[in-house]
């Protein structure tokens, strides 16, 4: 197993260099702290979003959270720019860069969790503020190989264990950069 997640992280690494993130994380700082980048004041995180999810860290343009669902490790990615409903209202530098971001994130979640397959997608019928669902999924959980939603219930992380996986998220895009 060891050399799997090395070999998958000397590969993530790899494709995230070119990518350019290296200092560019924050684990709550402000922004200007973290990346000398002015804070975005006008962002609003939607309720619902706020409410089924946890802070896991700042990247350039988006929030990464870490919804409460311990059935499935499920990372959302949400631009801190107002106004947005789907990806082409962003400009296309970013749109690029959520592409980065999405990449860093899905490479952080498959190191942590050495799952089989991601699921990737910004659906918005629910909640219409822009947001990028990051879901590790394993052929023995509950909903495969179909969708996630709706399948069973959330289930609450045990403390500890959502502390561990947010910190070895963390871990994991620090070490991406």
């Amino acid at each position: 197993m060891f050399t799997k997640t090395a070999s998958l992280r000397a590969q993530s690494t790899h494709m995230l260099d070119k990518c350019n993130f290296r200092g560019l994380l924050d684990f709550g700082r402000p922004l200007t702290e973290a990346t000398g980048h002015p804070t975005m004041t006008s962002f609003a995180l939607n309720p619902r979003l706020e409410g089924d999810s946890l802070f896991v860290a700042d990247l350039p343009l988006s929030s990464v959270r870490l919804m409460k669902d311990a059935n499935y490790p499920w990372l959302l990615l949400v631009p801190r720019k107002s106004d947005l409903v789907e990806i082409i209202d962003l400009d296309d530098g970013d749109q690029m860069q959520l592409m980065r971001e999405i990449a860093l994130s899905s490479s952080a979640l498959r190191t942590v969790t050495e799952c089989e397959k991601l699921n990737v997608g910004a659906l918005g019928n629910q909640v219409p503020q822009l947001h990028v669902h990051v879901i590790a999924r394993f052929r023995n959980d509950s909903a495969w190989p179909g969708p996630v939603w709706g399948v069973v219930p959330p289930a609450d992380y045990e403390t500890d264990h959502a502390d561990r996986l947010i910190g070895d998220l963390r871990d994991a895009l620090a070490d991406a950069q």
